[in-house]
């Protein structure tokens, strides 16, 4: 089997996952994992598709007419996913929105060989300060021979200058 990566992304109305499962199953494709959301008025998201290769080549040509309700970008990958090694970790994130959170803690993850499974981040009014609330999650897992303690150090100072909580777990939601 080939495994496609298709992203999509478009104006949000109903039937839109719909209307891509539709074209994937005319194909023959197998739907795997994907992770879908509204943003900001717009429906995005990215999903892997097991297809036969002979199908690969018509199941991406397939989606080019779904322009108009979904612009979608379909990558073949090279080939079976890696296995992740190591240990995975929790990294939990509050505190007042401003610019340059992502960034700085993604730089002090990269600088200790951390790698980012997953990520997710949202905004929500604060009512009572009247600006927004920044929240993110992240799965993290350090390459191998990584200091934990160095980097639990690194983002408490982090979370100090940035004057966010920040909390490190292991993936059971224990201290890590």
């Amino acid at each position: 089997m080939t495994t496609l990566v298709i992203t999509v992304v478009g104006d949000d109305r109903a039937g839109l996952v719909s209307a891509l499962a539709d074209v994937i199953d005319a194909h023959g494709g197998s739907w795997g994992r994907s992770q879908l959301a509204e943003l900001a008025g717009k429906f995005a998201g990215i999903v892997t598709v097991e297809v036969d290769p002979s199908r690969a080549d018509d199941l991406t040509a397939a989606l080019g007419p779904l322009t108009g309700v979904l612009e979608t970008t379909v990558h073949q990958a090279p080939g079976a996913s890696p296995t992740r090694e190591g240990k995975a970790y929790r990294l939990e994130l509050v505190g007042n929105d401003h610019p340059g959170i992502v960034r700085e803690v993604s730089a002090a993850l990269a600088a200790h060989g951390v790698s980012i499974d997953s990520f997710e981040s949202r905004t929500a009014p604060t009512p009572e300060s009247g600006g927004e609330t920044f929240e993110a999650e992240a799965v993290l897992r350090p390459g191998e021979g990584s200091d934990l303690e160095a980097l639990r150090a690194s983002l408490e100072s982090l979370a100090g200058e940035l004057m966010v909580d920040m909390s490190l777990l292991q993936t059971d939601g224990k201290p890590a």
